[in-house]
């Protein structure tokens, strides 16, 4: 049976590239591939083709000679002389398989994960008050970390020791184990990937070459943050391993909730109680805010739920910009434990509204709205 031309078998044209063809290697090997098609003869067939597709193609000499003589040009059986190229000859079937597909394996090929690694970052949660987180403030913390070991500098090893190269993975830090057709790259078990091995370990580290520790630091917050807002401190997080530099701490701002206030971004909002009497008359009221105490002027006829805007008196953002307001909702408050003559005087006033429906509008229009309701059931 014939054999079908090598790009044609990869989709590929002519001039492809080494990208485009690893590419098109790739998509078929993981569509083809055994593994994935048991007992599917077809497409085992399908798979070696591919196979001997690209290791012909990828290789500069072979695919000269491909593409000056043809298949006759790169298989021995033909007179060519560069090699065979089937699936079990030629170049190792699983050095190509683990190129392509060293992503989706995940490993590095050939890679070293040994010497020094960044220290992992740390988060600390600060609580503040509403107005420490308006107006700023300076705040000392302590946070548990893990610092270089001052006894080993570090190294891990004993003093006067130093550590060797691991006997397992020569120092790459990663060993590789043929499965099949496949070959993983995994973290050398005996040194963990570090690629040396202690054989004197500090007796204060234990070996680790880190140390827990509790670090007091100054932390400067800005004016304006709000929960969620994260402050970051280079260098401050954990110590690397084998030198290497440090994480770093992020400091994640929560303020805690306020007894009159309430935070929407830039805004505060707060809730007014004024009395039924000031409410219908009018006057003015003092309300609090985070720069001290204002007049609020209070028209008649308030009616509950009404918002008074002052502007200015909410929060700075933090990022710059002009500062937010302070929203003042109403509250009308209904007497309690009244007197005598404050029920007397409370029933001569009800008694003066009755049968005009001009002094309370919302109550009129609502029970127009229920006999309309019921005269529609």
């Amino acid at each position: 049976m014939a054999k079908r031309d090598y790009y044609e078998v990869l989709g590929v044209e002519r001039g492809a590239d080494e990208a485009a063809l690893k590419k098109a290697y790739r998509r078929l090997a993981m569509k083809y591939h055994p593994d994935r098609n048991p007992d599917d003869k077809a497409a085992e067939e399908k798979f070696k083709e591919a196979n001997e597709a690209y290791e012909v193609l990828s290789d500069a000499a072979k695919r000269s000679a491909y593409d000056q003589y043809g298949h006759a040009g790169v298989d021995p059986s033909m007179g060519g002389g560069a090699g065979g190229a089937g699936f079990a000859g030629g170049a190792n079937f699983s050095d190509i398989f683990g190129d392509v597909f060293s992503d989706f394996f995940g490993g590095a090929r050939g890679g070293s994960r040994g010497g020094p690694q960044r220290g992992s970052d740390l988060r600390y949660t600060l609580e503040l008050d509403l107005e420490e987180a308006v107006r700023g403030t300076t705040v000392t913390i302590r946070v548990p970390t893990l610092v270089s070991c001052k006894t080993c500098d570090g190294s891990g090893a004993k003093k006067g020791t130093s550590p060797t190269t691991c006997t397992t993975c020569g120092g790459i830090g990663q060993v590789r184990m043929q499965q099949g057709f496949f070959s993983v790259q995994q973290t050398c078990p005996r040194c963990h990937g570090s690629g040396k091995m202690i054989s004197d370990p500090c007796g204060s580290c234990h070996g680790q070459g880190r140390v827990e520790e509790h670090k007091t630091l100054s932390v400067k917050v800005p004016a304006g943050v709000d929960s969620g807002d994260r402050i970051r401190l280079s260098g401050e997080g954990e110590a690397g391993n084998q030198g290497g530099p440090a994480g770093d701490l992020y400091v994640v701002v929560n303020v805690r909730e306020h007894s009159i206030f309430q935070r929407d971004g830039k805004h505060l909002y707060c809730e007014v109680p004024i009395s039924f009497a000031d409410a219908a008359l009018g006057g003015e009221l003092e309300v609090p805010t985070l720069d001290g105490r204002v007049k609020l002027k209070i028209p008649e006829g308030t009616q509950t739920g009404k918002l008074f805007r002052l502007r200015g008196k909410g929060v700075a953002p933090v990022r710059g910009g002009p500062a937010g307001d302070l929203m003042c909702r109403v509250a009308v408050e209904t007497p309690v434990n009244l007197d005598k003559r404050q029920r007397e005087l409370l029933e001569e006033f009800r008694a003066s509204l009755q049968g005009d429906g001009s002094h309370s509008p919302k109550a009129s229009g609502w029970f127009e709205g229920m006999k309309r309701f019921f005269g529609d059931i």
